[in-house]
């Protein structure tokens, strides 16, 4: 089991931003194997928590399509800045 942490700080969040937050959690939930995916926002600042099966899963999910036009979205309206931390979970 792998874990995924996002971290933001957030430029500006819009509708648009919540209807594909949510378009994209579903999607890595129903084709790419995501077992939970959680978000919060705090101020300037955004953590979002997904578990993967595994590494080959992640991959697949950060070149998808769609997830590759969010980013490319985020980058230019929704966040100053942010960061992806994978990591193994220990049993």
């Amino acid at each position: 089991m792998y874990v995924v942490v996002f971290k933001a700080r957030i430029n500006a969040l819009d509708t648009a931003y919540f209807e594909t937050a949510e378009q994209m959690r579903q999607l890595a939930i129903s084709d790419y194997g995501c077992t939970e995916f959680t978000a919060c926002t705090e101020g300037d600042k955004e953590i979002a928590i997904s578990y993967w099966p595994s590494l080959e899963q992640i991959k697949a999910w950060h070149c998808n399509p769609q997830h590759r036009a969010a980013q490319r979205l985020g980058k230019e309206r929704w966040y100053k800045s942010y960061e992806v931390d994978i990591a193994k979970v220990l049993p």
